[in-house]
């Protein structure tokens, strides 16, 4: 077994739905490719498994000066290889997808994995040259899947990125992240070909961090920047593409009554957006006036994540008249809403009957910051957070979503 690679971490956290997931796809694609934001873990989960895999690897990590020289022909260095080759920050050489193309097409050549950054340019290269030929598995920070939920306050501050969940201290971890958002800022996003400026993409972030959770006003937000609203919204695209912000889009039924038509964005890791708005402990958390959000958007993707919706499944639905719902998952048929409430005992609103009936819901599941779960009313169920994952309803309607 030939391997190049090192990884170094604090902590290496068993996440084996995703390793099941991406060795699965490895039987069925010739070129599987891992996507997330940076110091998310992907490195961490390609070394589990080529621990795994039957057969001999070899691993190219292209941060490497030495490493990325052995690929100057990439067909000469690659063709000779078997088993699995892992191709690490392979966003660094998008120009080696051509020569993917070529060897996933040869019926006894090797498997290809390869980890990056999603970026417009990564993401145009590989529809160019591997349509048809490779499977994408998203990497999301850590969930409260894997942390289990004793360490649910734990990764609601300090968010899912691995280093910045297991640092020593809350103080740590609020470090790292502010080092990490720099970083990002005046290295990586040159490198993914997003040509925004560095102090710019800071201060659009910001602004972002405090309507976080709130329906976008695209003006509002020219203004504020100095530019188009054209030009603000290729500032999301740039961090929507890198995984930094969930957008969802608004639902529309054939009502009479006046829907939002304006997208919500969310700060995908809670842990960034306590960064930007310098909130470094759980006591100075449970006081801020974006509180709320905040838990809105770790229920959101806790509850994406565990149903396997994809962001064409998910929706957000609101009225001028003030009704609205937090998330709406559609999958064929079914219609599936929740409510995120930063509350220990929420009750059953005037909104929610108003959302139930007009979506024609097939269930409303509110899900809350305490312990109890219980009925609210027909098809209507406050689930804590703590125990949606194992609730039988959580359960059952992940089937639903699978089948």
């Amino acid at each position: 077994m030939n391997r190049i690679f090192m990884v170094t971490s604090r902590a290496v956290i068993d996440r084996a739905y995703h390793l099941r997931r991406v060795t699965d796809l490895l039987r069925r694609f010739r070129v599987v490719a891992i996507v997330g934001a940076r110091q998310v873990g992907k490195s961490t989960l390609a070394r589990q498994l080529s621990g795994t895999w039957r057969g001999p690897t070899t691993v190219f990590d292209l941060e490497n000066p030495d490493q990325l020289a052995r690929l100057a022909e990439p067909m000469r260095a690659l063709a000779p290889l078997k088993g699995l080759v892992v191709l690490d920050e392979v966003h660094r050489r998008p120009d080696l997808f051509p020569t993917l193309r070529v060897l996933a097409d040869r019926p006894k050549g090797p498997r290809f994995l390869v980890l990056g950054s999603a970026s417009p340019a990564l993401l145009r290269q590989t529809s160019e040259s591997l349509a048809g030929r490779i499977a994408f598995h998203h990497l999301p920070g850590l969930g409260l899947a894997e942390v289990g939920v004793r360490a649910l306050e734990k990764l609601w501050l300090r968010g899912g990125f691995p280093r910045s969940f297991t640092a020593r201290s809350d103080q740590a971890s609020l470090e790292w992240r502010r080092e990490f958002l720099s970083t990002f800022l005046e290295r990586d996003v040159a490198q993914l070909g997003i040509g925004v400026p560095a102090a710019t993409l800071r201060r659009f972030w910001s602004m972002l961090a405090h309507v976080h959770g709130q329906t976008l006003n695209w003006s509002d937000l020219g203004r504020s920047m100095g530019v188009a609203d054209t030009t603000v919204r290729g500032y999301l695209d740039a961090l929507e593409a890198t995984f930094m912000v969930r957008t969802l889009l608004p639902w529309h039924e054939n009502l009479s009554k006046r829907q939002v038509k304006a997208p919500k964005a969310y700060l995908a890791d809670t842990g960034l957006l306590h960064a930007l708005l310098d909130i470094g402990d759980a006591w100075t958390l449970a006081g801020h006036p974006r509180a709320g959000a905040s838990w809105e958007s770790l229920c959101l993707e806790t509850v994406v994540h565990h149903l396997e919706a994809r962001p064409e499944h998910c929706y957000f639905w609101a009225t001028h008249q003030g009704a609205e719902l937090d998330l709406l998952v559609i999958r064929g048929s079914r219609r599936l809403g929740f409510e995120m409430k930063l509350s220990s005992a929420p009750t059953l609103t005037p909104s929610m009957r108003i959302a139930l009936s007009d979506l024609k819901l097939d269930s409303l599941d509110v899900i809350h910051a305490g312990d109890q779960e219980y009925s609210l009313a027909d098809r209507v169920r406050a689930v804590p957070l703590t125990k949606f994952l194992s609730s039988k309803a959580a359960i059952r309607r992940r089937v639903v979503q699978r089948r």
